[in-house]
This record gives structure tokens, C-alpha cells and sequence, in this order.
């Protein structure tokens, strides 16, 4: 029999204080978070929900150094957009924090000096990556260098952004610091380690033998982990930015981030319920959740939950950690080093009062058990299509009609008909349907099944032609659009965790009040009488040319990393300078271009060589579609080659150009006018 809980607490992963938050972050963890504590509310149940800014990682150490500002200049400019974004989108924190507080800090101080003092730690010293340069150790994201697995350059010690595959500081190939570009050196260095193999028993008892209702994925995760054997893992860091580690002899060292930072779950608790905190985390009768990405599954189903056992006094382990796969956008991964994202706040403003949209996209395409793809083709469809024309078109079409007939009053309802009888079976159906979803975190299955309450709406519609029947039945009329009005109303409680805005508006609208879950699925949640607002569109068109910008947009980022990414050919094989010299290179002038017929590639020359003119084929027509325009130019040419035919046509002579970063074509030209014939040396 399933646990009965008092309470419920809701944790959300904490974003990197180093940048904005994407749709990749919204999809693996705060919508679908917010869409639960919400449905708990509706419920009448005690939930708050925790989140706040991660300011200690090591990326925020590298984009102040980029920045050429303060480590806590990043991070009070990222933790207001990130807050204030999230708050736009609707998702209703009840505290959300950072772990640069000073309540966090004497928390954190304060859970590793327990564990210090029970002798939880083991102390070792080991070769880490240090750069001489700078003087200082560098932790995993200091060290770049070529990928071991798929050869990209600037991979980082952590992981190759490219491929994705998780790394060591020392598999890397040509190692070198992110500070000075040197090459790194290993050197000795001491940091106290939870020794998370004495904890494995208990945590293969909690997660293999009591959760294997878990998603597969988190699941198979830990499984995977845990049958590998658990290691020692440091919980301090050679750096300057974080928490300090609070033991005498550790001067110049923090704790680790991801020690630090799951502890910001509880000082953020504690900051929004400071005499009662307790009671959400060390209450046996409180379930917690922890929503996550894939990524951080480890860290909260081994790292964190290792961490608590060993402070012992009653902590709780979370009863579920629904963690979704990752989102890529338009076939690429998301990147934040390379800008291949939707930024939250950018949205925002290219989308004023589409909120919901967004919320509903993400949800429908959720990543829950695979990778998925966000495309602005996918968004404008479902927006368009499912959006508009199912539930915002069934909610008008009722609201449009009773204010027609009814002048805006809710009418009576009459003998139901065996037509409203099915339809009160199908919204049942349909409600349990959706409560068994949220219960068991399947998110977009549960707006598929809130989608079908208005599906059900528009058939009844359809099937009924109130519009027909008001001609000669105006008490049927009457009843179908009640029966409509009710649907709506089950909509705008079912929707409220999905799309909270246009539910509320919906709410206005019927005039509903003081609405809870145990409503749904009833035909009698509006009273008759009731005058009715004015009907307003739930949702508009997004139309082609506003999704032809967030293409274009992401078009130029793409075309931005390219050009960015371009590295130089690996120079040439030296020659000798005699060889050198018996090149002869001279400057010409362009007499006539011409397409060669039937070779799509190549361009004749006729080149004014200052001796007598000369015929050169050169392979570059795909960049120049106009070869008239070139006539009269002055280009640079190797006037000594043997001659050779290209299609029938003799060459003599190669013209030079180059290739540059962004794949067009330059003749290379002399910077002032020059004397056919003119040698270059």
C-alpha cells in the first residue's frame, strides 16, 4: 500500500549562476516541477517548492575572468535575470535563493564541519592539473585541450561539448591551461573525500530494493553506478571562489561545488520557513522530490543522499527524483559556450504574453524518456494548431455562442441526453487519466489528457449544433450550452498547471472562484445565472514571420561558431628557398571571364600579362555567378606552370586566392594599380 505524506517538499535543480536559463533548463526541470507543486495545490495539499541560483561553480569563475569583472559581479546580474525570468514564465517558487547568502554559507560551513567532526572524511593527496603561470591549481573546466574520443579541439577536462562524453582533466590530449594557454603540470595537492563505498550497501537497499518505481532512466542510472562500485569523491577544490573550507591547514581551498550546492536545498528552506524547516526535511511523514536533468542524477541519487546519511539527525532521502533527457534545439545540442539556445528572458521579450505557449510546447515535446527536438516550425504548429484551434477555439465557440443566446448568462441545464452521458463518461475517463499522469510525473500524457477534455468539448459541439437546435429548442440549446460551459470550467482547472495564465483568464471569464482538483470531472461547477465576461481569445496565431526571425536568428549564431571555430590548415612541408624562387609570380589584368561551357566549376581568363595575353582556367566559378564583373581587376598569378587542358582548353598559369573562415572566396589583388607583368617578390 503507497505511503500517505503530510507534506510535500519540491526541489528543483540549481541553475549555474553564469548565464541566462534556456529551454533545455525549463523542459528537464522547472515546468514540469511547477506543473506538479501546482497540481498538489489544487489538491489542497502542504507543498512549497525550493529553488535558487548555483554562484559557486567553476564556470562562473571562468566567465568573470572572460568579463574582466568579479565573480560576485556575475553572479548578482545572472541571479536576477534567472529569478526574474522564471517568475514571468510562472513558475511560483515559494523561495528562490542563492548560495551566495550568508545563511547558506553557515549552513554549508556547518554540514561539513558535522561531517568533519564525526570523521566521515578520509584525507588524500593526489597529482592534479596545475598551471606554473598562474600559480594556481585549475579545476576541470580550467583544463582544455583535444578530445580523446572524437578529436575536437577545446574540449574540456570535465567533458567534450562536441560529442558529449564525460572526461578526466587527464585524458585530454595536449592538456593546457584555459588561464594562460600553457601547457599543464601535475602536482601534489591534499583535499578531504566522502568515501561514498561505505555508504553503498544502504544506498543499494534504499534505491535498487525500495525504488523501483523510479524512471528508467534514473533507475538504470544509478543501477549502472552503484554495480560499478562506488569511489571516494572529493568535497573540496583548490580555488579562491566559494565556500571556505571551515578546518584550519585549508587555506586556499572551497568546498566543492557539488558539496555545497544540493546543500543549498535546505538553507533555502530554511530561509523561507526558519522555525520549521525541520519539520520539511527531517518530518518522516514529508515526501520530498527532487525535479533534475539527466545530468545530475548521480549527485542526487548517489552524492547527495551519501551526504545525508552521514549527517545523520533525522534527514530525509527524497521519495522520487523525476529527472528528465535532454532537449536540443533545431537537431543541435544546446550549448551555452556556443549561444545554441532559446534564452528564457529573450523569449520573453520576443513573445510578450505568450508565456503559456511556451510552457504548453515544452510540455507536449518533453524529453521524459528519450532526447528530444524543439523546432520553431514544431512550436508555431502546436500553438497554431492545437492551441488555438482545439482549446481556445472550443472555449470561444462556447462563451461566443452563450453570450449570443443567452445574453452572457449561464443558462439552466435540462434533461441530459444520452449524448451527455457518454460525454460525462469520456471527461471522467479523461480526468483519471490525467490525475494518474501527475501522480507518476508522466507530464506529457498529462496534457494529452487535459487536450482531450476539449477535444470532447468540440465534438459535443459539433454533434449537438446548439446554433441549429436554438432555431426551434431553445431549452436544449439551453442545456448544451450549460454542459459546454462546464467543460470550460473543467478546463481551467485542468489546464492551471500547465498554462496558468490563460487558465486564469479563463476563470475570469466564467466568473469561477476558490477552484480545486476535486471538481473535475463534475457538470455542475458553474451556476446557472451566472453572468459571464466578455469572451477574449485564449491564444492567437504566431504567424511566419516571426518564427522566420528566431530561424534567422539561430542561422547567424550558427554561422558565428563557424567562423569563430575556424582554425588555419596545418602549414605546408618546408621547401627550400631555391625551389621558391623559380616560382614566378606576376601580376595581371582581367580582360575577359567567362563561364566554361559545361563545367559548372570552372571560369576562363583571359589575363593581360604585360608580355602578351594569356589564357588561365581556374576552378572557382560557384563564387563568382557574374564573371563579367571581374573584367578589369588586377589579380596575382603563377605564371610558370607547364600548361595543361581543362575541358579543351590549355591553362597557363594558376591564378591565387584564398579561402577564408567563412568558406567565400577572395582573389588575392595588389592594394594599388600595378603594371601588368609586375613580379611579385
Amino acid at each position: 500500500m503507497e505511503k500517505k505524506f503530510k507534506r510535500t517538499l519540491v526541489t528543483t535543480a540549481l541553475p549555474y549562476a553564469n548565464g541566462p536559463v534556456h529551454i533545455g533548463h525549463l523542459a528537464g526541470v522547472y515546468v514540469p516541477a511547477d506543473i506538479y507543486t501546482r497540481y498538489l495545490r489544487l489538491r489542497g495539499e502542504d507543498v512549497v517548492m525550493i529553488g535558487g541560483s548555483d554562484e559557486h561553480g567553476v564556470p562562473i569563475t571562468l566567465r568573470a575572468r572572460k568579463e574582466g569583472i568579479t565573480p560576485q559581479q556575475v553572479v548578482d546580474r545572472y541571479h536576477a535575470i534567472i529569478r526574474d525570468s522564471l517568475k514571468e514564465l510562472g513558475v511560483s517558487f515559494d523561495v528562490y535563493s542563492r548560495t551566495t547568502s550568508k545563511l547558506h554559507s553557515q549552513t554549508a560551513s556547518e554540514f561539513f564541519r558535522r561531517l568533519y567532526d564525526k570523521e566521515e572524511f578520509i584525507v588524500q593527496t593526489s597529482l592534479q592539473p596545475y598551471d606554473s603561470k598562474a600559480g594556481e591549481f585549475l579545476a576541470d573546466r580550467y583544463v582544455v585541450g583535444t578530445c580523446p574520443k572524437c578529436g575536437a579541439d577545446n574540449a574540456y577536462g570535465d567533458q567534450c561539448e562536441k560529442c558529449g562524453s564525460s572526461l578526466n582533466a587527464t585524458d585530454l590530449i595536449n592538456p593546457r591551461s584555459a588561464l594562460t594557454g600553457e601547457p599543464v603540470e601535475m602536482k601534489e595537492t591534499t583535499h578531504w573525500f566522502l568515501p561514498l563505498d561505505k555508504w553503498e550497501p544502504a544506498l543499494k537497499e534504499w534505491i535498487l530494493d525500495g525504488h523501483k518505481e523510479w524512471k528508467t532512466n534514473v533507475y538504470g542510472q544509478c543501477k549502472s553506478w552503484l554495480d560499478g562500485g562506488l569511489q571516494p569523491r572529493a568535497v573540496s577544490r583548490d580555488l579562491s571562489w566559494g565556500v571556505p573550507v571551515p578546518v584550519e591547514g585549508a587555506e586556499g581551498k572551497v568546498l566543492y561545488v557539488w558539496f555545497d550546492a544540493p546543500i543549498g536545498y535546505i538553507s533555502n528552506t530554511k530561509e523561507l520557513l526558519p522555525d520549521t524547516w525541520e519539520t520539511y526535511w527531517k518530518d518522516p511523514e514529508t515526501r520530498i522530490i527532487n525535479f533534475i536533468g539527466k545530468d545530475n542524477i548521480v549527485f542526487h541519487c548517489i552524492v547527495f543522499p551519501a551526504m545525508l546519511m552521514a549527517y545523520g539527525d533525522g534527514f530525509q532521502l527524497p521519495d522520487n527524483v523525476p529527472a528528465n533527457e535532454f532537449l536540443n534545439l533545431e537537431g543541435d545540442k544546446i550549448s551555452t559556450s556556443r549561444n545554441w539556445a532559446v534564452w528564457l528572458h529573450e523569449y520573453l521579450a520576443d513573445f510578450p504574453g505568450k508565456q503559456d505557449v511556451l510552457r504548453y510546447v515544452l510540455t507536449a515535446n518533453a524529453p521524459e524518456t528519450r532526447d528530444n527536438d524543439f523546432t520553431w516550425a514544431d512550436f508555431q504548429t502546436r500553438n497554431n494548431s492545437e492551441l488555438v484551434a482545439i482549446l481556445g477555439n472550443f472555449v470561444n465557440r462556447a462563451l461566443v455562442l452563450t453570450h449570443k443566446y443567452c445574453n452572457g448568462t449561464v443558462p439552466a441545464a435540462g434533461e441530459l441526453t444520452d449524448i451527455e452521458q457518454q460525454l460525462g463518461a469520456d471527461l471522467q475517463a479523461a480526468v483519471a487519466a490525467l490525475t494518474e499522469a501527475l501522480d507518476t510525473f508522466h507530464f506529457r500524457e498529462a496534457l494529452k489528457q487535459a487536450m482531450e477534455i476539449a477535444r470532447i468539448g468540440n465534438r459535443y459541439l459539433q454533434e449537438t449544433e446548439p446554433w441549429k437546435v436554438a432555431k426551434t429548442d431553445m431549452q436544449r440549446a439551453a442545456t448544451i450550452l450549460n454542459v459546454a460551459l462546464q467543460l470550460c470550467a473543467n478546463i481551467a482547472i485542468a489546464f492551471e498547471p500547465f498554462t496558468p495564465f490563460s487558465a486564469s483568464r479563463l476563470a475570469e471569464m466564467l466568473k469561477l472562484k476558490d477552484l480545486n482538483w476535486g471538481m473535475l470531472g463534475r457538470l455542475d461547477i458553474i451556476t446557472a445565472g451566472t453572468t459571464l465576461c466578455e469572451p477574449q481569445l485564449l491564444f492567437e496565431k504566431i504567424e511566419d514571420d516571426a518564427i522566420q526571425a528566431q530561424v534567422q536568428r539561430l542561422l547567424d549564431i550558427k554561422k558565428a561558431n563557424e567562423l569563430s571555430a575556424w582554425r588555419p590548415e596545418p602549414q605546408a612541408e618546408d621547401v627550400d628557398f631555391d625551389t621558391f624562387c623559380r616560382s614566378d609570380l606576376r601580376v595581371g589584368t582581367i580582360l575577359e571571364c567567362e563561364k566554361v561551357p559545361k563545367a559548372d566549376k570552372l571560369l576562363r581568363f583571359l589575363i593581360d600579362d604585360g608580355l602578351t595575353k594569356r589564357t588561365i582556367v581556374s576552378g572557382i566559378a560557384k563564387y563568382y555567378p557574374d564573371p563579367a564583373a571581374l573584367v578589369g581587376k588586377q589579380i596575382c598569378f603563377i605564371a610558370n606552370l607547364p600548361p595543361r587542358k581543362l575541358k579543351g582548353i590549355v591553362s597557363e598559369g594558376m591564378i591565387l586566392s584564398a579561402v577564408n573562415s567563412d568558406g567565400s572566396l577572395v582573389l588575392i589583388e595588389p592594394s594599388a594599380p600595378v603594371a601588368p607583368g609586375a613580379k611579385i617578390g
